[in-house]
């Protein structure tokens, strides 16, 4: 086999591969395409170094390698076809910029000679991904030439990870790839860290020392177990609440004495109030989105009512939204460790502020029963039995608030990501996310909780998970036989008037039996755990996923409500009116 950075003449087909494999990248995703035959033969000649896990549809792979981002903190790579693949493959893009995941999507393109005349399947990917702050990806090229191939593939990796991190897309026309090309390919690329101005980073210590009631909201990606190590430092040092930011929960340690709860949709009622209470807010690498704010009401745009200090490494997101009284720019991976230089004041005054903001997390992680399932004990019966590095997923849907409210996240110093889940909103991405964690990280726990509508539309990866051996990993399919999300809408704003959100579902353990799982159905709270105990035994001793079917009736909406009360105070609300 040949060395990857030597200079020859090969297909540019395999030159991509070579200039994945010097990137480090070990295992990418994607659905097989015949607009990229000679990258999948440059594929299978270096085998041995790179894998290629081929998935059952491209959103599948784009989840997958999304979360591959998240979890190695350099991009997740996907390949799909022109067309089709990349318009599917679409949705993966999104949520890595929203999210702000490195990622690279590769799309086969039509032949050089055929494009501009509509050719089968053919797209201007520079228009339909169309880079910009609101944009699809944070660039878009076509290769044209083999010989700058490596070129396009070291920058792509550059512009991925650097500032705010994001998704790349480069389309590959087919017969680029089958040209020789000598082009030697480029060396691993390292992103740049940025330190914040000494001069804006000593007045944050003097606006944090003159504060009363400050709170800090940590979140976004680029973090590092070091710089996650930092911020607990800086934390202790000041005594500071932390609240983590919509998603991101594992970026401080839940079970810290500082830690405030999740800042995002279902948030503590005490936690929203101590945020538009507090007199300065420090939002540590978070984008400050509609779903950590609130709808932008707990720190009004476009100037807040608290002091605002925002560190982003994104010189474009700094400024966008709020007006903040001081802007520091800088990666995650030096934000915290500046932040851990500033001496701490002798006075604290928000001391009991803090005691009372982890005091009131403590307190809402305490359910009233509910029969006859409970997905409080369910998630916390999961949460106690299985290991702290345990790798926690869900896609879109209310049952993810049951996740997000009673799993205690270690943080990302101890264990690295814990958490993966789309700030985009995506239903979908949390089954593929788990697939993803179990292949890439086996010797680590993947539990993925779903809805019955957020399963199945990427339910079919469950082949992928049985045939590149997945083990280690549980699906909890919630099935309410509802849109629950949707519906609990329509009771705030049409009580009584149900349209288009009701779903009719398989046997969820049977289904998981067709594709070689072990499957269970859950009716009561008693039956979860030795089910529980019985998938993991099956797991450790059969070496092949589970799924449990929760079968949950439809009135259970929230962790707070119930549909019949959401519509009752509707119905209130509008005789009123």
């Amino acid at each position: 086999m040949t060395d990857p950075l030597t200079a020859r003449s090969r297909p540019a087909g395999h030159a991509l591969v070579e200039a994945l494999v010097a990137q480090g990248v070990h295992t990418c995703f994607g659905v097989p395409g015949e607009s990229y035959l000679a990258v999948l033969d440059g594929l299978h000649e270096h085998r041995e170094r790179i894998r290629f896990i081929a998935c059952r549809q491209e959103g599948g792979a784009a989840f997958m390698a999304e979360a591959q981002g998240k979890l190695s903190g350099r991009p997740g790579i996907c390949f799909v076809t022109r067309g089709p693949g990349a318009t599917n493959a679409s949705i993966g893009v999104h949520t890595a910029f929203q999210d702000s995941t490195p990622m690279i999507l590769f799309v086969g393109q039509v032949a050089s000679d055929q494009r501009d005349r509509e050719a089968f399947q053919e797209i201007d990917y520079r228009q339909m991904f169309s880079p910009g702050t609101l944009g699809l990806a944070k660039w878009v090229a076509e290769i044209e030439s083999a010989d700058r191939l490596p070129e396009y593939v070291a920058r792509a990796f550059h512009v991925a990870m650097q500032g705010r991190p994001g998704p790349v897309v480069l389309a590959l026309p087919e017969d680029m790839l089958t040209k020789a090309t000598s082009a030697p390919v480029l060396p691993r690329v390292t992103p740049v860290s940025t330190w914040p101005d000494p001069a804006a980073l000593a007045r944050a210590g003097e606006m944090l020392a003159a504060a009363a009631r400050p709170i800090v909201i940590a979140g976004g990606s680029g973090w590092t177990a070091e710089s996650a190590a930092a911020l607990l430092r800086f934390a202790e040092a000041w005594e500071l609440p932390v609240g983590n930011a919509f998603r991101f929960q594992d970026t401080f340690d839940n079970r810290h004495p500082l830690y405030a709860g999740d800042v995002g949709i279902g948030i503590n009622p005490k936690l929203a109030a101590r945020i538009r209470e507090a007199d300065l807010v420090l939002a540590l690498g978070v984008r400050l989105g509609e779903m950590t704010t609130s709808g932008y009401t707990l720190l009004q745009a476009p100037r807040p009512a608290q002091k605002l200090i925002h560190v982003h490494a994104g010189a474009e997101e700094l400024g966008r939204v709020y007006a903040a009284d001081l802007l520091l720019q800088s990666t995650m991976d030096r934000a915290a460790l500046a932040l851990a230089t500033l001496k701490a004041p002798a006075s604290r005054p928000w001391r009991e502020h803090a005691v009372a903001a982890h005091a009131d997390y403590e307190a809402n992680h305490v359910a009233p029963g509910v029969a006859p399932l409970d997905m409080a004990v369910v998630v916390k019966t999961l949460a106690r039995r299985l290991p702290e590095d345990t790798v926690w997923t869900n896609g879109a849907g209310n049952f993810s608030g049951w996740l997000h409210r009673y799993v205690r996240y270690p943080g990302l110093m101890h264990h690295g990501r814990t958490q993966l889940a789309p700030t985009s909103g995506a239903m979908g991405a949390g089954f593929p996310y788990a697939v993803a964690a179990a292949l890439l990280e086996p010797q680590r726990w993947a539990v993925n909780i779903a809805g019955d509508g957020d399963f199945l539309m990427t339910g079919q990866e469950m082949s992928t998970a049985t045939g590149y051996g997945a083990k280690k990993l549980i699906s909890v399919v919630v099935d309410n036989g509802t849109y629950g999300t949707i519906r609990m809408h329509q009771e705030r704003d049409y009580p009584g008037r149900v349209s288009g959100s009701d779903l009719f579902n398989p046997d969820f353990a049977a289904l998981a039996r067709a594709f070689g799982w072990h499957g269970a159905r859950i009716e009561r709270t008693e039956q979860f755990e030795p089910a529980l105990e019985a998938a993991m035994a099956a797991i450790e001793s059969a070496g092949r996923p589970a799924l449990l079917h929760l079968k949950l009736d439809a009135d259970v909406s929230t962790t707070r409500q119930t549909l019949s009360e959401i519509r009752a105070g509707a119905l209130r609300r509008q005789g009123g009116a």
